[in-house]
C-alpha cells in the first residue's frame, strides 16, 4: 500500500506503459474497446459527461428512451447526445450499474481516463471531481528505458499542443483535456528518435513545424 494510504486513495496499476500504449492506440482508431480495470468505479458515469452516440450505433440506441436524446451540436444529422441527470448521472446508471452495459456507446467502450496521467494532465473541471481523484491514483509501470522514454514523448507533445496552440492548423487545437490528452498519444511519435541499428529511442524537441505538418496530414 503506496505512502500508507488507504481505501479510495490508494494507488492503482495502469499496467505496462507500452502494452497500454498498443490499447490505447488501439481504441483511438477504432479498432477495439478500452479494457480499463474500473473495480467498481463510476466516476465517469457520474461526471456531468455528454455521451457521443453515431448513427449507425442502433443497438445502442434501441435501449435507450429518444427523450433522453437530443441532437449533437456540429456533428451531421443523426448524431446525438445523451445527457445527463440533475446530480449528474448519467440516467443509463441504475443502482450504481450501468443497465445496459453490454450495449452501451461506442465512446463509454473506448474511454480510459488513464491517458491523462499518460500525458501529465490534471482534471480542473469543478463537476469532475470524481474522474480527477481517480486520475491521480493510476500508477504505470515501465519495463524498458523505451518505454519511460515513449511516457516522457506523450507528456513532451501534451506540453507542446498546450503551450504552442497558436503554431497549431486551426482545426487541430484541442477544445478540451479529453482531445489534449488523445492528440498528445497519437502524435508522441515525432517526439521520438528511433535508432534502426540499436532499436533505441531518444526523447527528442521536433522542429514545430514538423508537429503542425503532421497535424495537417491527419486531417
Amino acid at each position: 500500500m503506496a505512502d500508507g494510504k488507504r481505501g479510495e486513495d490508494q494507488d492503482l496499476s495502469a499496467g505496462d506503459f507500452s502494452s497500454w500504449m498498443i490499447e490505447i492506440q488501439g481504441a483511438i482508431r477504432g479498432e477495439r474497446g478500452s479494457d480499463v480495470p474500473c473495480a467498481g468505479c463510476t466516476a465517469c458515469c457520474t461526471s456531468s459527461q455528454f455521451i457521443h452516440i453515431g448513427p449507425d450505433e442502433t443497438d445502442t440506441l434501441s435501449r435507450i428512451a429518444a427523450e433522453l436524446l437530443f441532437p449533437a451540436p456540429g456533428r451531421p444529422r443523426g448524431h446525438v447526445l445523451l445527457g445527463y441527470d440533475e446530480r449528474g448521472h448519467c440516467p443509463m446508471l441504475i443502482d450504481g450499474k450501468c443497465s445496459i452495459y453490454e450495449h452501451r456507446p461506442k465512446t463509454c467502450r473506448t474511454y480510459d481516463c488513464r491517458i491523462f496521467p499518460a500525458a501529465g494532465l490534471e482534471i480542473d473541471d469543478h463537476d469532475k471531481v470524481l474522474i480527477s481523484r481517480q486520475v491521480q491514483r493510476w500508477q504505470f509501470s515501465f519495463v524498458t528505458e523505451a518505454d519511460r522514454n515513449q511516457h516522457d514523448a506523450v507528456r513532451a507533445a501534451a506540453t507542446f499542443l498546450r503551450e504552442r496552440r497558436g503554431l497549431l492548423p486551426d482545426d487541430a487545437v484541442p477544445a478540451n483535456t479529453t482531445q489534449l490528452a488523445v492528440l498528445a498519444i497519437e502524435l508522441h511519435d515525432v517526439f521520438l528518435r528511433h535508432d534502426e541499428e540499436t532499436g533505441q529511442t531518444t526523447l527528442v524537441d521536433p522542429d514545430p513545424q514538423r508537429v503542425r505538418g503532421e497535424l495537417l496530414r491527419r486531417e
